[in-house]
C-alpha cells in the first residue's frame, strides 16, 4: 500500500538546502518523484514498509509533514511573482511577505491566499481567508469565502500585515467553533461575524475607502529561460506533474553553488526559480539536457487548473489540450478549470464541473475573468467526448465577441440564460455546436440582429462552414 505524503512550503517558496534535505528522505524511502500542488505544496508517496523509518527521519530533520491527510491546507501566496510577473513599484515586496509568515505560530486549518492586487498569476479568491493588498501602504483588504459555500464577504476594515495571522487564528476560531453559523450554511449573518470578530481580537484596523479592484485577468507565460534586469528566471512545467527526484536534487545543488537561495513552487504545479546568473546559464540548460526536459509548452496547456492528485482530471486535460491543438485554438486571456469534486475552490474564466450523471457542466465567469465569482452556466450534461466542440465554440465567441465591439456584452449565452429569453427560436449546428439566435445575428455573415433563420439563403456556419442543412433547431419560444 502506497501512502500520500503532503508537506506544505508557507508561501510557496523553500530554501534549497531545506529541499535538498526534503528530496534525500523521499528518496531514501523509495521515491521516485515529487509533485507539486495547486496550494504550493509538496508531495510523494512511499510504501508502508517505508513508512516508519520515513518518520523517524521527518522527526530528526523537524519537518512537519501530514501522511494521507490535509487537515492543514498551505497558505498560498504571489511571493512567487514578485519582480517577474509584476514590475510596478508598489510597497508589497520580499520583506513584507517574510515577515507575515514569520508571524504566523499556528497551521491554518482554513485555506489562507495573500496576493498582490497587481498581478493575475495566483488567484485571489480560492481560499476560506483571501488578503489582497490595498493602495494603503502595508494594509489589505480580506475576503472571507465561508467553508463549504461560494458566499465571499469582503470585512468593511483593512488589516495592517503584522495583524494578518492574528487576524487568521480569530477568524478561524469562530468559523470552527460556530460551525452552526458560519460552515456549510446557505444563509449567513456577515455582520454577525464581523461584530463576533471585533470582539475576540483588537487589531489596528482601518477602514475600507474604496474598492478592491480585480485587475483584468492575463496569464503570464511562465515557462523557460526569461530575463528580467539583468539576470534570468526559469520555469520548469511537466505535463504529467511529475518531477524526478534526481532532476530537484541536481536543481537544489546548482542553487547552493549559484548562491540562489530559493526555489518557488506556483499554483500551476511549477517550480521556477529566480536570480540566475547569465555567467551561470549555461549550466542550467545542462541540467534540462541531461534529464531531457522541455521548457517551451504551447500557452494553451498551460492555462488549466486541476485538482491534486487526480488522474481523471489530468487525462481529460491531456485529452482536451490535444484536440485544442488539431484545431489550432487560441486561448490567450483565457484559463481553465477541472473540477471533479464539489467545491474544490478552484478557478478558472472556463469552468467543467463535473456533475451527479459523470457528464460536465461547462459555466465561465461572466467577464471571464477567473477571479470573478459570477459564473453562468453554458451547457449541461456534456460527455467528455463532445466537450471540446462546446469549448472550442465557447472561445471563439469569446474572440468574436472582443474583435467587435458592438456584439452585445452577452454574446456568449448559458442554456438556462436562453430558455428565459423572447426569442422565437434558436439553432444549433449538428457539426460545431455553434447557435443562431436572431436576436444577435451573425457578425460574421453580416447578417443584422432580427433576421429569422427560416428566412437565410445560403447560409453557412461561421465556425465550420457547414451548410444551413446542418443546423437543427434546439429551442422555440412559447
Amino acid at each position: 500500500m502506497d501512502h500520500l505524503i503532503k508537506i506544505n512550503l508557507p508561501g510557496g517558496f523553500i530554501s534549497a538546502g531545506d529541499l535538498y534535505e526534503i528530496l534525500l528522505i523521499a528518496e531514501n524511502a523509495g521515491a521516485t518523484d515529487i509533485r507539486f500542488g495547486n496550494r504550493q505544496q509538496l508531495y510523494f508517496t512511499v510504501k508502508a514498509d517505508k513508512l516508519e523509518d520515513m518518520e523517524l527521519d521527518m522527526l530528526k530533520a523537524e519537518i512537519s509533514y501530514e501522511i494521507d491527510d490535509d487537515s492543514y491546507p498551505n497558505i498560498i501566496s504571489s511571493y512567487v511573482a514578485d519582480t517577474i510577473f509584476n514590475h510596478h513599484e508598489g510597497w508589497l515586496r520580499e520583506g513584507v511577505y517574510k515577515d507575515i509568515f514569520d508571524r504566523f505560530e499556528h497551521q491554518p486549518k482554513l485555506k489562507v491566499n495573500l496576493v498582490d492586487d497587481r498581478q493575475t498569476f495566483v488567484p485571489f479568491f480560492s481560499g476560506n481567508i483571501n488578503f489582497i493588498a490595498s493602495n494603503v501602504n502595508n494594509y489589505w483588504f480580506t475576503y472571507i469565502r465561508f467553508p463549504k459555500t461560494d458566499k465571499l464577504y469582503c470585512l468593511p476594515s483593512l488589516v495592517y500585515s503584522e495583524d494578518i495571522p492574528a487576524l487568521t487564528k480569530a477568524a478561524e476560531d469562530i468559523i470552527m467553533q460556530k460551525k452552526d453559523l458560519f460552515y456549510n450554511q446557505a444563509d449567513i449573518d456577515e455582520e454577525l461575524f464581523y461584530k463576533t470578530l471585533l470582539k475576540k481580537i483588537s487589531l489596528a484596523l482601518r477602514p475600507v475607502t474604496e474598492p478592491l479592484n480585480v485587475p483584468d485577468f492575463q496569464l503570464p507565460y511562465y515557462e523557460g529561460f526569461n530575463r528580467y534586469g539583468n539576470k534570468y528566471w526559469l520555469g520548469i512545467y511537466r505535463r504529467n506533474e511529475l518531477f524526478r527526484v534526481g532532476f530537484l536534487k541536481d536543481v537544489c545543488l546548482l542553487c547552493l553553488k549559484s548562491r540562489i537561495g530559493q526555489v518557488y513552487t506556483t499554483p500551476r504545479k511549477t517550480i521556477i526559480i529566480k536570480g540566475i546568473e547569465q555567467t551561470d546559464r549555461n549550466q542550467w540548460g545542462l541540467i534540462l539536457s541531461k534529464y531531457h526536459l522541455n521548457v517551451r509548452h504551447a500557452a494553451n496547456e498551460l492555462n488549466w487548473q486541476i485538482e491534486d492528485m487526480c488522474s481523471e482530471g489530468l487525462e481529460l486535460k491531456q485529452q482536451l489540450v490535444r484536440q485544442f491543438e488539431e484545431a489550432d485554438l487560441r486561448t490567450y486571456q483565457l484559463s481553465f478549470a477541472i473540477k471533479t469534486q464539489p467545491k474544490t475552490g478552484l478557478q478558472g474564466a472556463v469552468i467543467l464541473r463535473k456533475n451527479e450523471s459523470g457528464d460536465y457542466d461547462i459555466l465561465h465567469t461572466r467577464d471571464f475573468n477567473p477571479n470573478s465569482k459570477d459564473e453562468v452556466r453554458y451547457a449541461q450534461k456534456i460527455t467528455p467526448r463532445l466537450l471540446s466542440k462546446k469549448l472550442i465554440t465557447l472561445c471563439k465567441e469569446f474572440y468574436s465577441q472582443q474583435a467587435d465591439p458592438h456584439l452585445s456584452a452577452t454574446l456568449v449565452l448559458s442554456e438556462d440564460t436562453i430558455l428565459q429569453q423572447d426569442s422565437l427560436s434558436v439553432y444549433e449546428c449538428n457539426n460545431c455546436l455553434t447557435r443562431y439566435d436572431k436576436q444577435y445575428g451573425d457578425a460574421a455573415n453580416n447578417i443584422e440582429k432580427g433576421v429569422d433563420f427560416e428566412l437565410l439563403n445560403a447560409y453557412t456556419c461561421p465556425v465550420c462552414e457547414a451548410p444551413k442543412s446542418e443546423f437543427k433547431l434546439i429551442y422555440t419560444a412559447p
